[in-house]
């Protein structure tokens, strides 16, 4: 499932973000890359342990723990704390596929990426280039979003940078484990909720009954397929 979540963060979020970003002091991004995909990467990081990843990192978590429509696509279980990159200069990413199991900072945990998190925090006319490209069942998808959204789409997807011709291109992103490990099951609890959601927001008696019905079943599926 590829999903694309609006307003994650508001403008004004975005503009000290900015602030903060712009003023950092950032590194060769091949420092966390794997043998494989540092070969394909031209970028820059900010360092795991800068003040500026750590703070808008547990911004970004804390508004994501608040978000239903993330937390019902996503189904979190462990979350890597996120990281910031920019693309200046023709810088790229060749195609590559995100590390299945990484060690979860500040614990002696792995974390086993099921989906992968690239939050904007630059519009798409501030740069040239430098599209999101996601191989999916349907075809490559090329993603480029507005500031403060993001995409959520399976680690397990072929997906590429393309050069960056004019100015920077500035994201957060990030992995996540899923409760869930398998993507059609949790995309089919994902649809489920969404439409319990649909029928609770109305003042039918038929359509809360509805609800009420489904949402035994979406607990029983739920059940059924966690990893907790």
């Amino acid at each position: 499932m590829l999903m694309v979540i609006e307003n994650v963060l508001d403008k004004a979020t975005v503009r000290a973000f900015r602030e903060q970003l712009d003023s950092a002091d950032w590194v060769d991004g091949q420092s966390t890359a794997g043998s494989l995909a540092a070969k394909v990467k031209q970028n820059q990081q900010l360092s795991d342990s800068s003040p500026q990843a750590l703070a808008l990192g547990r911004h970004i978590l804390g508004v994501l723990g608040r978000h239903p429509q993330f937390l019902s696509a996503a189904l979190p279980d462990r979350i890597h704390p996120p990281r910031f990159n920019r693309y200046t200069g023709g810088g790229h990413y060749g195609t590559h596929v995100d590390g299945a199991i990484m060690p979860q900072p500040g614990t002696t945990q792995l974390l086993r990426s099921d989906l992968s998190v690239t939050l904007f925090l630059c519009e798409p006319d501030e740069y040239e280039g430098g599209e999101l490209t996601i191989e999916t069942k349907f075809g490559a998808q090329q993603i480029k979003l507005s500031a403060g959204d993001l995409v959520l789409y399976p680690s397990s997807s072929l997906h590429r940078v393309t050069p960056v011709t004019r100015n920077a291109r500035v994201c957060s992103f990030f992995w996540l484990q899923s409760m869930v490990r398998d993507d059609g099951e949790r995309e089919l609890l994902y649809d489920l909720d969404q439409s319990i959601q649909a029928l609770m927001a109305s003042d039918d008696a038929m359509a809360s009954a509805q609800a009420l019905q489904l949402s035994g079943i979406y607990h029983n599926l739920l059940r059924r397929w966690a990893n907790v």
